[in-house]
């Protein structure tokens, strides 16, 4: 698929990831809109994005403004997905909270609320790209909420390719990302995240910009669908 001139929308792309998945799909010519629920964040987000591109104000969870806003963009060529949803828990699973662990799972419902919603609105070779992570296939300790919904955002994907085609739908999974997750001081997440990729064949957190990479891989290749692309320096060997 080529860029130019091709419309794409990104969930969740005014920080981290999708931020700079929107950013690498202005480069290569795209007509880019941006949509987040949080005001915070589509201002700052302002500052590193092209006067082409648009921002919307929408929660992944609200179908109401979700059709809305894919009818105010219809036809779309390209829907990337990395909006979080809402918070995630963290915690040994027996001492969780399952309302919290409940929660975690908002992330798949935006997901599929996204999916679903958007079909009608994309073009007959439109492509789609769902966020996940490593721990969707490594969890370690106290990750058991985030491992669960990165499964299911994986067989999601897989389940509704052969539905779906020829449109495409993929899934790229990060490892351990510098993003305003930990922190919106960057530097201290970067070195807070060393620690803990330490032992990874590469032995450092990754960057937003390098995940984004691997999203206009799965989007640009016209012979990728239903499959997950890993992103982590190695998280996921022994």
């Amino acid at each position: 698929m080529e860029l130019a001139g091709r419309s794409a929308l990104v969930l969740g792309g005014t920080a981290g990831i999708g931020l700079a998945t929107a950013q690498a799909l202005e480069r290569g010519g795209a007509q880019v809109a941006v949509a987040s629920r949080s005001a915070t964040k589509r201002e700052r987000a302002t500052n590193g994005l092209g006067e082409g591109t648009t921002l919307h104000d929408v929660d992944v969870r609200d179908r109401e403004s979700l059709s809305a806003l894919f009818a105010s963009l219809a036809p779309l060529d390209i829907l990337v997905c990395a909006a979080t949803g809402g918070e995630r828990a963290m915690g040994p699973f027996l001492e969780m909270d399952l309302d919290g662990f409940q929660g975690s799972f908002d992330k798949l419902w935006g997901y599929t609320n996204a999916v679903r919603l958007g079909a009608e609105h994309l073009t007959g070779d439109a492509t789609i790209v769902l966020v996940s992570g490593f721990p969707a296939r490594k969890c370690n300790p106290g990750m058991s909420a985030i491992s669960t919904v990165g499964n299911a955002v994986e067989g999601f994907a897989r389940a509704i390719a052969p539905e779906i085609t020829p449109r495409r739908i993929n899934v790229v999974a990060p490892g351990s990302i510098v993003t305003e997750m930990f922190g919106e001081d960057l530097e201290q997440g970067a070195k807070l995240l060393a620690g803990v990729t330490a032992n990874n064949l590469i032995p450092r957190p990754g960057t937003p910009e390098e995940v984004a990479q691997a999203i206009l891989f799965v989007i640009a290749n016209d012979f990728v669908t239903g499959t997950t692309v890993d992103v982590d320096g190695g998280a996921l060997l022994p």
